[in-house]
Protein backbone atom coordinates (compact mmCIF):
# COMPACT_ATOMS: atom_id res chain seq x y z
CA UNK A 1 0.00 0.00 0.00
CA UNK A 2 1.16 3.54 -1.00
CA UNK A 3 0.16 5.81 1.89
CA UNK A 4 0.48 9.71 1.92
CA UNK A 5 -0.27 11.06 5.49
CA UNK A 6 -1.80 14.68 4.85
CA UNK A 7 -1.33 17.54 7.20
CA UNK A 8 -3.20 20.77 7.30
CA UNK A 9 -1.54 23.39 9.28
CA UNK A 10 -3.08 26.88 9.92
CA UNK A 11 -1.04 30.04 10.43
CA UNK A 12 1.13 29.52 13.65
CA UNK A 13 0.71 33.08 14.57
CA UNK A 14 -2.93 32.82 14.66
CA UNK A 15 -2.98 29.18 15.99
CA UNK A 16 -4.31 28.03 19.73
CA UNK A 17 -6.69 31.63 19.73
CA UNK A 18 -8.65 29.50 22.27
CA UNK A 19 -5.91 29.61 24.45
CA UNK A 20 -5.43 33.24 24.98
CA UNK A 21 -7.19 33.04 28.39
CA UNK A 22 -3.58 31.29 29.62
CA UNK A 23 -0.97 31.65 27.17
CA UNK A 24 0.46 35.02 25.41
CA UNK A 25 0.60 35.20 21.77
CA UNK A 26 4.22 34.07 21.66
CA UNK A 27 3.91 30.99 23.91
CA UNK A 28 1.13 29.96 21.91
CA UNK A 29 3.66 30.22 18.19
CA UNK A 30 5.34 28.24 20.05
CA UNK A 31 3.40 25.39 21.08
CA UNK A 32 1.91 25.25 17.67
CA UNK A 33 5.57 25.37 15.86
CA UNK A 34 6.45 22.36 18.49
CA UNK A 35 3.35 20.47 18.35
CA UNK A 36 3.81 20.45 13.82
CA UNK A 37 7.54 19.15 14.69
CA UNK A 38 6.27 16.88 16.50
CA UNK A 39 3.72 15.22 14.64
CA UNK A 40 6.18 15.91 11.32
CA UNK A 41 8.79 13.97 12.85
CA UNK A 42 6.73 11.35 14.21
CA UNK A 43 4.82 10.40 10.83
CA UNK A 44 7.53 10.50 8.93
CA UNK A 45 9.33 7.61 11.21
CA UNK A 46 6.62 5.22 10.42
CA UNK A 47 7.92 3.05 7.73
CA UNK A 48 4.13 2.42 6.25
CA UNK A 49 3.89 6.19 5.25
CA UNK A 50 5.33 6.69 1.58
CA UNK A 51 5.89 10.83 2.33
CA UNK A 52 4.25 13.70 4.09
CA UNK A 53 2.34 16.79 2.44
CA UNK A 54 1.66 19.40 4.26
CA UNK A 55 -0.66 21.68 2.90
CA UNK A 56 -0.45 25.81 4.86
CA UNK A 57 -0.72 29.15 3.43
CA UNK A 58 1.81 29.88 6.54
CA UNK A 59 5.15 30.23 4.88
CA UNK A 60 6.82 29.54 8.15
CA UNK A 61 4.80 26.08 8.87
CA UNK A 62 5.77 24.96 5.03
CA UNK A 63 9.50 25.84 5.59
CA UNK A 64 9.21 23.64 8.73
CA UNK A 65 7.65 20.83 6.79
CA UNK A 66 10.80 21.23 4.40
CA UNK A 67 13.12 21.37 6.90
CA UNK A 68 12.16 17.76 8.24
CA UNK A 69 11.72 16.10 4.74
CA UNK A 70 8.17 16.49 3.99
CA UNK A 71 6.38 17.88 0.63
CA UNK A 72 4.65 20.93 0.91
CA UNK A 73 1.48 22.39 -0.87
CA UNK A 74 0.60 26.22 -0.68
CA UNK A 75 -3.02 27.15 0.07
CA UNK A 76 -4.79 30.53 -0.71
CA UNK A 77 -5.67 32.86 1.23
CA UNK A 78 -9.14 32.29 1.23
CA UNK A 79 -9.10 28.39 1.09
CA UNK A 80 -10.98 26.67 3.20
CA UNK A 81 -10.15 23.27 5.20
CA UNK A 82 -12.09 20.40 3.33
CA UNK A 83 -11.50 21.50 0.09
CA UNK A 84 -7.70 22.25 0.73
CA UNK A 85 -7.40 18.81 1.53
CA UNK A 86 -9.73 17.18 -1.50
CA UNK A 87 -6.76 19.54 -2.82
CA UNK A 88 -3.84 17.60 -1.73
CA UNK A 89 -5.40 14.64 -2.18
CA UNK A 90 -5.56 15.02 -5.87
CA UNK A 91 -1.63 15.78 -5.70
CA UNK A 92 -1.11 12.37 -3.90
CA UNK A 93 -3.23 10.44 -5.96
CA UNK A 94 -1.12 11.79 -8.61
CA UNK A 95 1.58 10.52 -7.03
CA UNK A 96 0.17 7.14 -7.23
CA UNK A 97 -0.97 7.18 -3.69
CA UNK A 98 -4.04 4.59 -2.94
CA UNK A 99 -4.81 5.48 0.90
CA UNK A 100 -4.27 9.17 2.43
CA UNK A 101 -4.08 9.63 6.27
CA UNK A 102 -4.96 13.17 7.08
CA UNK A 103 -3.38 14.24 10.34
CA UNK A 104 -3.70 17.40 12.44
CA UNK A 105 -0.89 19.28 13.50
CA UNK A 106 -1.70 19.57 16.89
CA UNK A 107 -1.37 16.16 18.57
CA UNK A 108 1.50 16.33 21.19
CA UNK A 109 1.75 13.25 21.96
CA UNK A 110 1.15 10.82 18.66
CA UNK A 111 3.35 8.13 18.43
CA UNK A 112 4.32 5.94 15.91
CA UNK A 113 2.76 3.07 16.89
CA UNK A 114 -0.41 5.06 16.95
CA UNK A 115 -0.37 5.51 13.25
CA UNK A 116 0.90 1.67 12.06
CA UNK A 117 -1.86 0.72 14.42
CA UNK A 118 -4.81 2.80 12.23
CA UNK A 119 -2.48 1.35 8.57
CA UNK A 120 -2.83 -1.73 10.06
CA UNK A 121 -6.54 -1.74 10.07
CA UNK A 122 -7.06 -0.61 7.02
CA UNK A 123 -8.81 -2.85 4.06
CA UNK A 124 -9.35 -1.83 0.84
CA UNK A 125 -12.18 0.19 0.64
CA UNK A 126 -12.45 1.34 4.17
CA UNK A 127 -11.89 4.13 6.81
CA UNK A 128 -10.07 4.23 9.83
CA UNK A 129 -11.17 7.33 12.37
CA UNK A 130 -9.73 8.35 15.67
CA UNK A 131 -12.25 10.95 17.39
CA UNK A 132 -11.45 13.73 20.13
CA UNK A 133 -12.27 13.42 23.59
CA UNK A 134 -15.75 14.56 23.07
CA UNK A 135 -16.44 11.62 20.35
CA UNK A 136 -16.95 14.69 18.06
CA UNK A 137 -14.24 15.31 15.85
CA UNK A 138 -12.20 13.83 13.84
CA UNK A 139 -8.34 13.56 14.76
CA UNK A 140 -7.35 11.24 12.72
CA UNK A 141 -8.96 9.94 9.40
CA UNK A 142 -7.61 7.14 7.18
CA UNK A 143 -9.10 6.71 3.67
CA UNK A 144 -8.79 4.22 0.88
CA UNK A 145 -8.92 4.47 -1.60
CA UNK A 146 -7.96 8.56 -1.96
CA UNK A 147 -11.18 10.15 -2.73
CA UNK A 148 -13.40 8.05 -1.36
CA UNK A 149 -15.42 10.55 0.51
CA UNK A 150 -15.72 13.88 0.85
CA UNK A 151 -13.93 15.47 3.87
CA UNK A 152 -16.67 17.07 6.29
CA UNK A 153 -14.80 18.54 9.43
CA UNK A 154 -15.60 20.90 11.54
CA UNK A 155 -18.32 20.41 14.31
CA UNK A 156 -19.96 16.95 14.38
CA UNK A 157 -17.21 15.27 11.52
CA UNK A 158 -16.79 12.10 13.37
CA UNK A 159 -20.26 11.24 12.93
CA UNK A 160 -20.26 12.39 9.41
CA UNK A 161 -17.49 11.25 8.70
CA UNK A 162 -18.43 7.64 9.13
CA UNK A 163 -22.06 8.24 7.59
CA UNK A 164 -20.99 9.13 4.38
CA UNK A 165 -18.19 5.97 4.24
CA UNK A 166 -21.68 3.96 5.08
CA UNK A 167 -23.23 5.21 2.05
CA UNK A 168 -20.26 4.92 -0.24
CA UNK A 169 -20.26 1.16 0.94
CA UNK A 170 -17.02 1.42 2.95
CA UNK A 171 -15.93 -0.16 5.79
CA UNK A 172 -16.22 2.21 8.89
CA UNK A 173 -13.39 1.31 11.43
CA UNK A 174 -13.71 3.47 14.69
CA UNK A 175 -9.81 3.61 16.30
CA UNK A 176 -9.53 4.04 19.64
CA UNK A 177 -6.39 6.07 21.41
CA UNK A 178 -6.38 8.36 24.20
CA UNK A 179 -2.91 10.26 22.85
CA UNK A 180 -4.51 10.78 19.72
CA UNK A 181 -7.81 12.34 21.29
CA UNK A 182 -5.88 14.57 22.78
CA UNK A 183 -5.83 17.83 20.66
CA UNK A 184 -4.53 21.07 22.43
CA UNK A 185 -7.50 23.40 21.71
CA UNK A 186 -8.82 24.80 25.25
CA UNK A 187 -7.18 25.58 28.34
CA UNK A 188 -8.52 22.25 29.88
CA UNK A 189 -6.49 20.53 27.23
CA UNK A 190 -3.61 22.13 28.38
CA UNK A 191 -3.40 21.38 32.16
CA UNK A 192 -3.67 17.70 30.62
CA UNK A 193 -0.62 18.21 28.42
CA UNK A 194 1.17 20.19 31.83
CA UNK A 195 0.11 17.26 33.63
CA UNK A 196 1.96 14.71 30.91
CA UNK A 197 4.92 16.51 30.87
CA UNK A 198 4.98 16.68 34.36
CA UNK A 199 5.26 12.66 34.47
CA UNK A 200 8.27 13.21 32.71
CA UNK A 201 7.73 11.96 28.99
CA UNK A 202 8.10 13.77 26.01
CA UNK A 203 10.57 16.65 26.75
CA UNK A 204 10.85 18.20 23.73
CA UNK A 205 7.93 19.83 23.98
CA UNK A 206 7.80 23.09 25.51
CA UNK A 207 6.59 23.80 29.38
CA UNK A 208 4.42 26.28 30.74
CA UNK A 209 2.99 27.92 34.12
CA UNK A 210 -0.57 28.40 33.94
CA UNK A 211 -2.53 30.85 35.92
CA UNK A 212 -3.65 29.89 38.83
CA UNK A 213 -7.31 28.01 38.63
CA UNK A 214 -6.12 26.85 35.19
CA UNK A 215 -5.62 23.44 35.95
Amino acid sequence: MSLWAIIPVKPLKNAKSRLSPVLMPDQRFELAQAMLRHVLSVTMGVRQVTGVLVISRDTKALAIAREIGAKTLQEGAMSNLNPALMRATLVVQSWRADAVLVLPADLPFVRSDDIGGMIGQAVDRSIVIATDNASDGTNALLVRPPGAIEFQYGPGSFARHIRSANAAGLHAITYESDRLALDIDLPEDLATYQRILAAGQFGHLPSFSLPCGAD
